[in-house]
C-alpha cells in the first residue's frame, strides 16, 4: 500500500488524503499534542519554534514556524506565523479549525487567506487514512495558496509525520 498523498481541488475545496500505518488514536494525538506537533510539522528544513496549543473548541493554536535550512536560499532564517481556531473535536474522529496566517502576537493577517480545515481520521484495513478538507472564501484564494508551494510544503510535512509515527509506536 502506498503512502502517497491524494489531493482533488474542487473550486474553492481542495482534499487531501493519506493512508498512515498507525491507529487512529496515535495520529490524532500527533495532531493535538505540541510535543508531537514540533517533531514534524511544516515543510523539510521548517522547525516550529513556538508551538502553544490550547486544544478544546474554542482554543489557539499559535505557531512559528522557521526556516533552519541553509540550502533554501532566501528562505533561510524567514519565519512563517499561523493561528488555529478550534471549532469542534470529536476524540481520535475529527478536529476543525480555521487556520489563518498570523503574527507573533496571534494577529491575524487580513492580506492571507484563511482556511476551514476539517481533519478526518477514519479507520482502513488496520491503518488509518486521515482526510484534510480545506475550505477557502473563493477558488482565487486557494490559487493564491497553491501558488505558494503549500502542496509541497503538505507533501514534506504528512511525510515527517509519517516519519514520527514510525517512529514512536
Amino acid at each position: 500500500m502506498s503512502t502517497k498523498m491524494i489531493s482533488k481541488v474542487e473550486n474553492n475545496v481542495l482534499v487531501l488524503e493519506r493512508v498512515f500505518n498507525a491507529p487512529k488514536e496515535l495520529l490524532f494525538k500527533a495532531f493535538s499534542k505540541p510535543e508531537h506537533l514540533k517533531q514534524w510539522w511544516g515543510p523539510r528544513g521548517w522547525v516550529l519554534t513556538v508551538c502553544n496549543v490550547d486544544f478544546r473548541v474554542g482554543g489557539i493554536w499559535h505557531y512559528c514556524m522557521k526556516c533552519m535550512d541553509e540550502n533554501q536560499g532566501d528562505f533561510f532564517g524567514f519565519e512563517s506565523w499561523g493561528k488555529g481556531v478550534y471549532q469542534e473535536i470529536i476524540q481520535d474522529e475529527k478536529i476543525v479549525y480555521i487556520d489563518y496566517f498570523s503574527d507573533a502576537e496571534g494577529s491575524e493577517n487580513e492580506e492571507m487567506p484563511s482556511t476551514h480545515i476539517t481533519l478526518s481520521f477514519e479507520d482502513y484495513e488496520g491503518k488509518t487514512r486521515l482526510i484534510n478538507r480545506a475550505v477557502y472564501t473563493s477558488a482565487e484564494a486557494l490559487k493564491t495558496v497553491l501558488d505558494m508551494g503549500m502542496e509541497q510544503g503538505i507533501t514534506e510535512t504528512w511525510d515527517r509525520l509519517e516519519e514520527h509515527i514510525t517512529s514512536i509506536k
